[in-house]
């Protein structure tokens, strides 16, 4: 019994030790086999063997969110590729139309010998931009600002060409900062068109176009939106440090530098919709420039051709918003009913003027012409200005101390300054 059970032992571990090197060798194969299969897949998949190769009669696996990713990048990449063509193609077709059209313009002042150019012309040189917006006959009529050709003793234009030639003053009006110049017309082949500002809105695409810092940077462009419209900027017109006027002006950020005063700004369709005018020069704000509206333009580029000068009815009288001031002041200060929500202040009554003849005092908010809603000054400059002419009666509508009243004045001519 004893031989049985140790001759048993004895097979027992040969059998068990027999399986361990099986089994061992079954999972060294198993690994061996995975790995060769690994590395076999993609000579098969190349060689078309594979089942989902491509021309293999089978499709490449994918998973529906892969598919639909993928499809929503290719769309999105196809709009961004659609709206930046679209975008860009716009702006260079604006820029085309009326890029012809913007000159540059030199301010050429007699001098004394020792303060001769270099070339010995014996004059200072001022640049500025302008833009040629009509023809008729043998002469062409450039809209520049009125400060850009101040002075002059001569006045020459660099076209499109890098052409000068002599132009003549026309007219210049100090208060909106335009001037008009005339041309030969032999060498002109673009003309500007006028757009209408009235229409734009805040947001809308606008392009500068002009001479900054002289004729080497000539008519260059610069893109930007509308800011804001219908601004208001106070004026010192005498040097005395005190608003004579307030410029009605478009507000954009597209980049306006010195030599751009005078050029054009433009909208998507390439209309004239403004004269770059100014800039806030301070190191602390970038981005604000204004420009001289189409609608504030034209009229006195009308009158400019026809006259050499703008001829305004005046009331006589300097004003303010009372948007422009805090809400409290409208009942404690000028006493105004509740109703009341807009119009205009009455800051001073020049003496032996229309206001003061007809008895308007400091405080009177004047809230409507002949019936004419007036809100800002630009509601009551537009009206005096393309409603009315020297000479005519009108009825002014205020309140004084918390009551309406009326009172009418007639109109004369706006003293200069």
């Amino acid at each position: 019994m004893g031989y049985y059970n140790d001759h048993n032992e004895e097979e027992n571990k040969r059998y068990k030790k027999h399986r361990r090197k099986t089994g061992l060798a079954g999972f060294i194969g198993a690994i061996i086999g995975a790995l060769l299969v690994i590395f076999s897949i993609p000579f098969l998949y190349e060689s078309c063997l594979y089942p989902g190769a491509e021309g293999a009669g089978g499709e490449e696996p994918q998973t529906i969110s892969d598919t639909n990713e993928s499809m929503e990048d290719i769309a999105f990449e196809e709009e961004q590729k659609n709206v930046n063509l679209s975008v860009n193609s716009d702006t260079t077709e604006a820029v085309n139309k009326v890029t012809g059209a913007v000159v540059g313009v030199f301010n050429l002042q007699q001098s004394e010998f020792w303060e001769e150019n270099q070339d010995g012309s014996g004059a200072n040189q001022g640049t500025g931009s302008g833009v040629i917006y009509k023809t008729e006959g043998e002469s062409a009529f450039v809209v520049t600002n009125h400060h850009v050709i101040e002075g002059a003793s001569q006045v020459e234009i660099s076209l499109s060409d890098e052409n000068r030639v002599e132009a003549e003053i026309v007219g210049s009006d100090l208060l909106t900062d335009l001037a008009v110049l005339r041309i030969d017309s032999t060498d002109v082949d673009t003309v500007a068109e006028f757009g209408n500002s009235d229409n734009i809105n805040v947001g809308e695409p606008a392009i500068a176009i002009g001479n900054p810092l002289g004729t080497n940077l000539s008519r260059t462009v610069t893109q930007g939106i509308i800011s804001a419209t219908e601004r208001s900027i106070p004026v010192d017109l005498t040097g005395n440090s005190q608003p004579d006027w307030n410029a009605e002006v478009l507000q954009t950020d597209a980049a306006i530098n010195p030599g751009n005063s005078g050029g054009a700004l433009v909208n998507i369709n390439g209309q004239l919709i403004g004269i770059n005018s100014m800039k806030i020069a301070q190191s602390t704000v970038e981005g604000i420039g204004f420009a001289i509206p189409s609608s504030v333009a034209i009229p006195v580029i009308e009158d400019l051709e026809e006259k050499g000068e703008v001829e305004r009815p005046q009331m006589g009288i300097t004003l303010r918003a009372i948007s422009e001031i805090p809400s409290y002041h409208w009942q404690e200060t000028l006493q105004l009913p509740p109703e009341v929500e807009s119009g205009i202040f009455v800051t001073s009554v020049a003496p032996r003027t229309p206001a003061a003849e007809a008895g308007l005092q400091e405080y009177d908010v004047i809230t409507a012409v002949d019936g004419t809603e007036i809100m800002d000054g630009h509601d009551l400059r537009r009206y005096l200005y393309n409603e009315s002419e020297i000479g005519d009666t009108i009825e002014v509508t205020y309140f004084r101390e918390g009551e309406q009243q009326t009172t009418e004045l007639t109109l004369n001519a706006q003293q200069s300054f």
